[in-house]
């Protein structure tokens, strides 16, 4: 038995020794009260000889009793041990002491079980009485097939050295179903024409329920069938569905039905057409966004994240997800641009954060990964300490090849104490192709109260710096294509500036997207 189904439900084993033969069980509880009681017979090579050990069971809301099939290291279906029915009268015993301890009665009751399983299941449902039978694949003729197939087993249900008993055991299902005590019962009939033993052990068989008055034959012509134990895993679904409905009280009368109508083969060419045709994620005609800020691998306080970037035309919003959660979503500008902040800080660590871009008709492009480091606000002023000191002891022509550069001391002038401030320029990084026309400039300065913007001497403007140090500015103009050098410092509330630090980027595809009205819906 599996450790995930014994984890699942508890279950007691046991040895009935009060008959003439010792039989081993396992047992567990029904779930919620449930009054129905199954009884599984083992089919071949199963676990511990329990048949339905691997779990198919352990979902029933009945009781479920598992009667072992092991007697002198070998199988005996559950019958004989050389024509001596002491087995059959122990096995029965079994069930009748715990079908009364639990109060039920034969009614309450379903015999189930698959190939050899499924004969004793047969045996001793109709034998003894019991309302429902359950039996895959079932082996009529116990003696023939113990006899030319299991040459173990027959040692022992006909007895070492008695070919001449193969007849008899042959006969004994067969007799119990010509005059079955419970022609009433419920019986329930899985084969198939891809078992190898259906043409002898099974067809042949089939008229002797005639008279029954709930008799149902499941057919199962699946192609994906080959030898015969996998015709039980086919018809897994069937089989269960029907134990389901037979614990609630329900007997479902199917007649003969076939299933298994698979054709692994077939083209899928037109449905994979139509698929491609009306799948939501577009391809090359609907462009993934483009995320100007934060740049890969930015290590920024963790209360200080916002994303920029612009989106393809057409889009009026951009979806953020991590870890397959849903963030939160972006509308589109008008010139396809688009910014984003969390309203409550990210965790401290790594973040794959992974957008998409949506129409008004709810098409999505494919993604974009963006990945950041999110830091508390004093490591991530340490860092940016350190980063430019490290870019102040470069070459003078170091901020032109950065991304970012920051004052490593304070220029001249600084009172004693006052610890310079530091500016980290995150978008556009260093030599970045942007989607024009509108380029927006991120990053954070802790310690500043705003950023100054130039370019070639002449001043572009200045962005105030929030409390948790960052910082955002849009010219508010349409930037025309080709290259530009951007330089901004960092100025605290006494004066103290930063050094410059220079942003080179360059505009490509300026372009003046269509108004879209903003749609934001947290359906991934």
């Amino acid at each position: 038995m599996s450790e995930a189904a014994q984890k699942a439900r508890r279950v007691f084993t046991g040895v009935e020794s009060s008959g003439p033969v010792p039989i081993e069980y396992r047992f567990s509880h029904a779930k919620n009260g449930n009054r129905h009681l199954v009884v599984a017979f083992a089919n071949h090579a199963v676990p511990g000889e329990y048949g339905g050990s691997g779990g198919p069971l352990h979902d029933l809301r009945a009781n479920v009793l598992w009667v072992r099939d092991l007697f002198d290291g070998e199988n005996s279906h559950y019958l004989c041990n050389g024509l001596d029915f002491a087995l059959d009268e122990s096995v029965a015993g079994l069930i009748s002491r715990v079908m009364n301890a639990l109060s039920l009665t034969p009614d309450d009751c379903t015999l189930f079980g698959t190939s050899k399983g499924a004969g004793a299941a047969l045996y001793f449902g109709l034998k003894y009485g019991f309302k429902n039978i359950v039996a895959a694949m079932p082996r009529f003729l116990t003696g023939t097939y113990v006899g030319q197939d299991m040459q173990s087993a027959a040692r022992v249900a006909p007895g070492e050295g008695a070919p001449s008993n193969l007849p008899t055991l042959d006969s004994v299902l067969p007799d119990v179903v010509r005059g079955g005590v419970r022609r009433p019962a419920n019986v329930y009939l899985v084969s198939s024409p891809r078992d190898e033993h259906y043409a002898r052990q099974v067809e042949p068989l089939l008229g002797l329920f005639q008279g029954y008055e709930n008799f149902n034959f499941v057919y199962n012509e699946s192609p994906l069938i080959p030898p015969h134990g996998r015709v039980p895993l086919r018809n897994l679904p069937a089989v269960t569905g029907l134990l389901d409905l037979l614990v609630d009280g329900i007997s479902p009368r199917i007649g003969m039905v076939r299933n298994g109508h698979e054709q692994p083969g077939r083209n899928t060419s037109a449905i994979d057409a139509y698929l491609s045709d009306t799948s939501q994620v577009k391809g090359d005609s609907f462009p993934r966004p483009v995320v100007l800020a934060p740049a890969e691998n930015t290590q920024a306080p963790r209360n200080a994240i916002r994303f920029v970037g612009t989106a393809p035309r057409g889009a009026v919003r951009v979806s953020v997800w991590e870890d397959g959660k849903y963030q939160g979503a972006a509308p589109v500008g008008a010139d396809g641009s688009w910014t984003w902040q969390r309203e409550t800080p990210w965790s401290r660590g790594r973040h794959v954060v992974r957008l998409f871009a949506a129409d008004a008709n709810n098409y999505h492009s494919k993604r974009t990964e963006v990945i950041f480091t999110a830091l508390e606000v004093s490591a991530a002023h340490e860092a940016a300490q350190a980063q430019a000191q490290a870019q102040a002891q470069a070459p003078a022509q170091a901020p032109a090849r950065a991304r970012t550069a920051a004052a490593a001391s304070a220029p001249a002038g600084t009172p004693a104490g006052v610890r310079p401030v530091a500016l980290t320029v995150t978008a556009p990084s260093a030599q970045q192709q942007v989607p024009g026309p509108a380029v927006v400039f991120m990053g954070y300065a802790p310690g500043a109260v705003r950023v100054e913007f130039r370019k070639d001497g002449t001043g572009l403007g200045a962005a105030p710096v929030m409390a948790d140090g960052s910082w955002s500015w849009d010219a508010g103009w349409a930037w025309p294509q080709g290259g530009h050098f951007v330089e901004a410092v960092a100025v605290d509330a006494m004066g103290n500036a930063a050094a410059w630090t220079t942003a080179a980027f360059t505009v490509m595809n300026a372009y003046t997207a269509p108004a879209q009205g903003a749609y934001i819906n947290a359906r991934y």
